[in-house]
């Protein structure tokens, strides 16, 4: 039997008008912006694929949640109808409610963290790394090594080096390492999933040196259906059960619900270590809110305790792994080079195999972040040397990223398959003549977290050889 288009399995019942610019029009806001997206007004944005963070659309089952909410300052129902969801998908028996997840980083860093000690990571994205170095400590990438090869196809590129990880530990020391953090999916390594033997075998390591394993997981539920689709022993299992036993083998978790908990904001910290729950909670009181709402109203809570039943639903998953595969698969026959194979949130553009003649220091993720805007008002981010490079305040003197890569993050139950085409359309426009892209020279930056505010102008020349 032929293979049926699979459909967005929701209806929709509200919409918010685009408003279409002109090619002139976008060349003046990027100027303004500094051809920075982050500094773009959206309203002067076709298609926002920045981030999949906080932009997605609620169900009618969510948006009932908003009248429900109990804002109660202490003890809302709402707060334990998030707290009984956390404890029966991810089983851990302490859970903060926070604002989003670089809240419960800070709160997780700033109670186990000092200054000297070192934090694995398969790769830590922006704010995970940033809230780790405030703190004085060192967060370290140990991704696997497929992972660093954007063109190889493996089913689990988000992996952890778990030998490098054992390296390491035995050169820093384990009292210098308070924790080992997994990130599910993998965001900096282009969306890739973590496999459940690669969870297992790090716990493995961790448990022989009695180091706490922690979760970040924002994108669980995509990485769970990837480990039911790729992994041996998990076809046609619930992903709720798939994530369950993820979940088992951690120590605690770190989530930004704005992903994979279906929610404009929102998130949570949570662990078993009951001593911990309770410093975490004295900071969190401090700089957040009481316990049981952590900076957020109740109907907040209410949205995401839905929402991460709802992120479970097969259907709902199905859709979206498709989806966002079926814009890899344009790109890919277009010829435009992506990291493969396409991840659960996002597709990623190698930007350094698309425009070779750009050399790091000249920023060729930034270069094609700005061609995608100008040719077709399409909003992206760099994830490459802006993002994750850093230049010595005395020096002057630059390093550079592993990849340079640019993130077209999906919203989720946002775009009709109408809107991802015009995408591959435009990319495949840009693609075409991307021998004619030259180079960006920053000339403006504020670290930490440059990359939100910095300022580049556009190099008149190619990069000589």
């Amino acid at each position: 039997m032929k293979q049926r288009s699979i459909i967005e399995p929701f209806r929709i019942k509200s919409v918010e008008p685009i408003r279409m610019t002109t090619r002139e029009e976008r060349e003046c806001f990027l100027v303004e912006a500094g051809y920075n997206p982050f500094l773009l007004r959206a309203e002067d944005v076709l298609i926002d694929l920045l981030t999949d963070s906080g932009t997605g659309a609620m169900s009618a089952d969510q948006w009932s949640g908003v009248m429900r909410g109990d804002e109660s300052y202490a003890g809302g129902r709402s707060y334990y109808r998030l707290l009984d969801t956390v404890r029966d998908i991810f089983g851990f028996r302490y859970m903060l409610p926070t604002h989003q997840g670089r809240a419960a980083e800070r709160i997780l860093f700033s109670t186990t963290c000092k200054s000297g000690d070192v934090i694995p990571n398969n790769t830590h994205f922006d704010t995970t790394r940033a809230n780790i170095e405030y703190v004085g400590a060192k967060a370290v990438d140990l991704p696997a090594p497929e992972g660093l090869r954007p063109s190889e196809v493996h089913p689990f590129k988000g992996n952890m080096d778990v030998a490098a990880l054992e390296a390491l530990i035995h050169d820093a020391g384990a009292d210098r390492v308070p924790l080992v953090m997994l990130t599910i999916t993998n965001n900096s390594g282009g969306g890739q999933p973590v496999s459940m033997a690669n969870v297992k075998a790090v716990r493995g390591v961790c448990s022989r040196y009695g180091i706490p394993l922690y979760i970040d997981a924002c994108r669980f539920a995509e990485n769970c259906w990837f480990i039911r689709e790729r992994e041996e022993g998990y076809a046609g299992k619930a992903p709720r059960d798939i994530a369950r036993e993820l979940f088992s083998y951690a120590d605690g978790c770190t989530m930004s619900a704005k992903k994979d908990g279906l929610v404009n904001i929102g998130g949570f910290l949570a662990g078993n270590d009951e001593k911990l729950a309770t410093q975490e909670s004295r900071l969190l009181i401090l700089t957040e809110g009481f316990t049981t709402y952590g900076g957020l109203a109740g109907r907040d809570l209410e949205a995401m305790a839905a929402g991460l039943e709802e992120v479970l639903h097969e259907d709902y998953l199905q859709y979206r792994i498709a989806s966002t595969g079926y814009l890899g698969r344009h790109l890919t026959e277009a010829g435009v080079p992506i990291v493969q194979p396409p991840g659960g949130h996002a597709i990623y553009i190698d930007a350094a195999a698309m425009l070779p003649h750009i050399p790091p220091r000249q920023f060729p993720g930034q270069a094609l972040v700005a061609q995608l805007y100008l040719e077709g008002g399409i909003r992206t981010v760099e994830i490459g040397s802006v993002m994750f490079g850093t230049t010595d305040a005395q020096t002057g003197e630059a390093t550079t990223a592993a990849m340079e890569l640019v993130r077209l993050a999906i919203p989720r139950r946002v775009y009709t398959q109408s809107h991802i085409d015009y995408v591959h359309e435009v990319v495949g426009d840009v693609y075409a003549r991307r021998d004619e892209i030259f180079g960006m020279r920053m000339v403006w930056q504020q670290p930490p977290l440059r990359h939100f505010t910095a300022r580049f102008e556009p190099l008149k020349e190619r990069a000589r050889a």
